[in-house]
């Protein structure tokens, strides 16, 4: 058994010791923080310290006698890898979005017996449907166990980094623009009172940026909106007392990051609290005493909704994003079978290039640069204890993305080393079918985004293949490279996932060869408008993203004359924008890598 294997297997044995003294059959460890952010600060990341499984989503669960990681296909062989030895069952469910962790608590918890956990990273929505579902089989659930408080003596404190302004031009609306707009919605509600925690609904609303947690520009607070002003509660030293001057100039007050749960405590008796249950805790959502009315958080629907000013930003963050990959790439064709080359050289030299480009501020997730069998795992991330080289023959998948003054980027391309044959040739082909199917399809506006999941998977269908992740994800504007409400998935729809102009979502459908090939072909695409009928409007997608999509890998016979011609006009247009921005080696790939076929 090595170190690390035995690390995770007495922090399980620590935590069962616990459950023990708290006289409890199990705890349920989210990946979760009080913001219930998809990325967590290290403080929070109990989940992976307790099991070992590093993947950004799952549940872990542990009983008296078990423990169990529930994960999506996104990270099966990843979880297999870093669970083998630690006692800890992987449990493989269909979506990230499944309840499977909670039927397996009904399953395995006698009638009687007690569930903890820590009601203050615990959604408020999942919390409820928790409860309901223990209430019925007879089990109590405590929602104020803390096992990592009690279980972690090196647990690292809040994040200390400041704050600072998202500034015009690429903040072109105005603070107290977006307070008013959200300030009528809550009205529109019947509400008086708005309480957000949700980071990246918080740094949008008040043009603020972070780095509280890696890759997203957020920052940890939470926000109390009424119609007088507004508290932003925020840890001591983190706004600068230039900016604190600002912020007051908008009628915004600041007070201790603790102090938000006091505060929901004290509202007056005939206030009324407007909280999105999907994106408050359950823990905080139990000191409002006053009445609350459930609804989305009018800023989220709103940030997804892109305006002109702000889609002109993103096109020219894409721009710039586009002519460091063709600097990357350029040097990469060059140097490949002369140099030492590796996933990690991958990530050094593209991060490299993307640091050159105007208003660039770092990546926007993990460089994902995944050799042959490594390719299959969705979620891949090369390390130095384990990476590949690139040498040989097979397939190379790199999904990357940046971090702009005005915009957000993720993409991923598949490139072809040495000889590759006819089963990649069709896979990759029958991937890239259904990235310009969805690409190009056109639809009503306020078409719920899941309907559209399976114009991407059609061609794959066809011949009996699948893919286990999501087809399209919502992106921030300098912000969360995942973003709602919008999901181009298999989740049951709901009526927030409304297509409307502005909205930028990515495309990119995948197929995975356990221990043999991975291929995602993802470009980012924004609705806009299309036409209107006597049957209403129609939105389409503005493809986004700017980089050639490999044309070696092509079987051409299985691609029809109308996607030929939709590759072509695509690459034609990634040449006219990023020509004038790249030059000498990269100029000349890009123009090599962008010839009609």
């Amino acid at each position: 058994m090595d170190t690390r294997t035995s690390t995770h297997r007495l922090r399980i044995e620590r935590v069962r010791d616990t459950l023990k003294s708290h006289g409890l059959a199990a705890v349920l460890v989210p990946s979760s923080d009080p913001h219930l952010s998809e990325y967590l600060p290290e403080r929070w990341q109990g989940r992976r310290w307790l099991s070992g499984f590093t993947g950004s989503m799952g549940t872990l669960l542990v009983t008296l006698d078990s423990a169990a990681l529930f994960a999506d296909s996104r990270y099966w062989v990843q979880a297999e890898a870093e669970l083998a030895g630690t006692g800890t069952e992987l449990v493989k469910i269909a979506t990230g979005n499944s309840t499977d962790h909670v039927d397996w608590l009904v399953m395995h918890i006698p009638n009687g017996q007690a569930v903890g956990v820590d009601g203050s990273v615990l959604g408020l929505a999942a919390a409820q449907f928790l409860k309901n579902a223990l209430d019925q089989a007879g089990v109590r659930l405590r929602t104020d166990f803390d096992v990592l408080a009690e279980v972690w003596a090196e647990r690292p404190g809040l994040p200390s980094a400041p704050v600072y302004e998202h500034l015009a031009p690429q903040a072109p609306l105005a603070r107290a623009e977006k307070l008013a707009r959200v300030r009528a919605s809550v009205a529109a509600h019947g509400a008086t009172h708005h309480f957000i925690s949700t980071v990246d609904d918080i740094a949008w609303l008040f043009n603020l940026r972070g780095a509280d947690v890696s890759f997203n520009p957020v920052f940890l607070a939470h926000g109390l909106i009424e119609a007088s002003g507004v508290t932003l509660f925020i840890a001591d030293g983190k706004v600068s007392p230039a900016l604190r001057s600002v912020l007051a100039h908008d009628g915004v007050r600041l007070a201790p990051y603790t102090d938000a749960a006091r505060a929901l405590a004290s509202l007056p008796t005939d206030s009324v609290l407007l909280i999105d249950p999907k994106r408050v805790t359950f823990g905080l959502r139990a000191h409002v005493k006053t009445r609350v009315i459930e609804a989305i958080n009018p800023s989220t629907l709103f940030k997804s909704r892109k305006t002109a000013a702000e889609a002109a930003h993103v096109r020219e963050a894409m721009a710039q994003d586009g002519a460091a990959m063709c600097a990357f790439y350029a040097w990469f064709e060059a140097a490949l079978g002369k140099e030492r080359i590796t996933e990690l050289t991958i990530d050094e030299k593209l991060s490299a290039e993307r640091a050159k480009r105007p208003g660039f501020k770092g990546l926007s997730f993990n460089t994902i640069a995944a050799f042959n069998p490594n390719g299959a795992m969705p979620h891949y991330r090369a390390t130095a204890e384990s990476h590949a080289v690139i040498e040989g023959d097979g397939l190379l998948l790199i999904d990357s993305g940046g971090q702009y003054l005005g915009g957000t980027t993720d993409i991923t391309r598949v490139w072809p080393i040495g000889t590759i044959g006819a089963e990649h040739r069709r896979d990759y082909t029958l991937v890239l079918k259904g990235t310009l199917a969805l690409s190009r399809t056109r639809f009503p506006r306020g078409t719920l985004s899941p309907m559209l999941d399976a114009i991407a998977r059609a061609p794959l269908w066809q011949h009996g293949l699948e893919y286990g992740h999501g087809t399209g994800h919502g992106v921030g504007y300098f912000l969360n490279v995942h973003e709602g409400p919008q999901s181009i998935s298999k989740a049951i729809p709901d009526a927030h996932m409304a297509m409307e102009p502005g909205m930028i979502t990515s495309i990119e459908p995948g197929l995975y060869r356990p221990g043999r090939w991975g291929i995602r072909i993802e470009n980012l695409v924004m609705n806009v408008p299309a036409l209107t009928t006597e049957f209403g409007e129609f939105l389409e997608f503005e493809t986004l993203t700017l980089c050639p999509i490999d044309t070696r890998c092509i079987e051409r016979a299985l691609l029809l004359q109308d996607e030929i011609d939709l590759l072509n006009a695509y690459h034609a247009s990634v040449r006219e924008r990023l020509s004038p921005l790249v030059s000498g080696d990269a100029l000349a790939w890009l123009m090599r890598r962008t010839m009609p076929i």
